[in-house]
């Protein structure tokens, strides 16, 4: 899958509430009620990101749950990421 431009991304950032693009990641925090909520989170999209083969950086602290995505094989970031961002959005 090939890298987006910095128009595509511009492009996909504004249909995409809440993530940012960050040291060339893609990024976002949720915050829960708790630590157990932020848990269960974690793992509805642990299942979502192993169907899609593609599998973000977590980093949970207490009920916020911060996750980055960049597609390592393509270079960058890609629809993807994307993706996989609005699966996370769903969830969240």
């Amino acid at each position: 899958m090939p890298k987006l431009t910095p128009q595509q991304m511009k492009e996909q950032l504004a249909a995409s509430p809440g993530w940012q693009i960050e040291n060339g990641e893609l990024v976002k925090s949720f915050s829960f009620k708790n630590f157990v909520e932020a848990l269960r989170f974690v793992n509805r999209l642990g299942e979502a990101a192993e169907k899609a083969g593609h599998h973000p950086d977590i980093d949970i602290r207490y009920n916020r749950v911060r996750l980055a995505l960049v597609t390592h094989d393509a270079g960058g970031i890609t629809e993807k990421d994307f993706q996989l961002a609005s699966q996370a959005n769903a969830l969240g």
